[in-house]
């Protein structure tokens, strides 16, 4: 049995069930995902301030799990579209390490240039350094964000889907062949919205 680490980085426990909801059915049968949720920091995720704390708190889980697990792991994936503290973990994990927001710009530049849709208006430069920082930044041709904050779109589902396909239909600007939803509290809404919606629309690694 394959044993994976699932950090969320946000300290809402909301957020890690819906995570854990959506990600279960699609595990193989050797896989086992163990969910850690941060024990301090923000709710949710929503600036650059939040973000620093939440990269702190995301090594401490993760160096909490190690300190006392019984099992080796096999990996560990960040459970936050924006990936605090992706490059300090895999310079310290001796297994391999990804995040929601990497997963996700993998699986859009296969298809080719993509637009980002996410929850929270600060999130648009942090979205579009760590694209750079990942090598996909002339991959990323526009970033829409709404004015909801990421926990607002999943405690509503309703103000969800209208926000995000307004957002949508904004993001398909020429060139854009696939758009992301970003953001741990999204999880599930591409599903939702793709049988009305044109481009493929992402919201996990498959």
């Amino acid at each position: 049995m394959k044993k994976y680490l699932l950090i969320n980085p946000n300290t809402n426990t909301l957020t890690s069930e819906r995570l854990q909801n959506f990600l279960q059915p699609l595990l193989p049968q050797d896989v086992d995902l163990v969910i850690k949720t941060a024990n301090f920091g923000a709710s949710y995720i929503a600036c650059e301030a939040s973000y620093a704390v939440a990269s702190h708190a995301c090594i401490e889980t993760w160096a909490n799990h190690l300190f006392t697990a019984s099992e080796p792991l096999s990996g560990v994936l960040i459970g936050c579209f924006g990936d605090p503290a992706l490059f300090a973990l895999r310079e310290m994990s001796a297994t391999p390490v990804t995040g929601l927001a990497e997963a996700a710009f993998i699986q859009a530049t296969q298809i080719g240039p993509f637009a980002v849709v996410t929850g929270g208006e600060r999130w648009k430069p942090m979205i579009q350094r760590l694209a750079t920082n990942l090598g996909v930044g002339d991959h990323l041709r526009h970033i829409e964000t709404v004015a909801p904050s990421g926990s607002q779109l999943q405690a509503d589902p309703q103000l969800a889907i209208q926000c995000l396909g307004e957002a949508c239909r904004k993001a398909a600007v020429e060139g854009v062949q696939s758009i992301i939803l970003g953001g741990a509290g999204l999880a599930g809404y591409a599903d939702v919205l793709q049988k009305n919606f044109p481009l493929p629309l992402i919201d996990r690694k498959s």
